[in-house]
């Protein structure tokens, strides 16, 4: 990205992170692939969605109701989670990519929604993501991210596929 002069200027780059391998290679594959390097930085900002609370019925098999402690517990699980996935791409960038600059944020809400609405409100300039490779069936009955995200963020949207061990077949 250049200004009116032609002068690089720095961007935000919004890499979205969850427990996945798939996400994880997409935050490697963007360190080495497109971060600029130079006497401009890159704000690379690592998004974990905490996706809405599962809504349990007041009751369990056996009749028992659900205490509020089993529910804060739950909720405690997801913050630890998500806090555990941030700080390992943390340690990820620091590792592959000294110098950048990391910004974190962990939003709560449908994946979707979190990165279509946070890349916007950010003003990023790329949305890095990876790629579960469902098949069509999955696909439908749980709806892909990465699609909704390509056809509702408005700044390009660069999906990561992990590549497959069959990918790299000795010729």
């Amino acid at each position: 990205m250049a200004d009116e002069v032609g002068v690089p200027r720095d961007r935000k780059i919004l890499v979205a992170v969850d427990e996945s391998e798939e996400s994880m290679h997409a935050l490697s594959w963007c360190l080495e692939n497109v971060l600029f390097c130079g006497d401009y930085k890159d704000t690379l900002i690592l998004l974990y969605a905490i996706p809405p609370r599962a809504v349990y019925p007041t009751l369990d098999n056996t009749g028992h109701v659900f205490s509020s402690d089993f529910l804060a517990m739950m909720l405690k699980y997801n913050k630890d989670a998500a806090d555990f996935v941030v700080q390992k791409a943390k340690r990820m960038c620091k590792e592959q990519a000294r110098d950048v600059k990391v910004e974190t944020r962990i939003e709560h809400g449908d994946p979707r929604d979190v990165i279509c609405e946070m890349a916007e409100k950010l003003h990023v300039d790329v949305v890095v993501m990876g790629s579960h490779g469902y098949g069509l069936i999955k696909r439908a009955f749980l709806g892909s991210v990465s699609n909704h995200c390509v056809q509702n963020v408005k700044c390009p949207v660069l999906v990561v596929k992990r590549p497959r061990p069959d990918d790299y077949r000795s010729k």
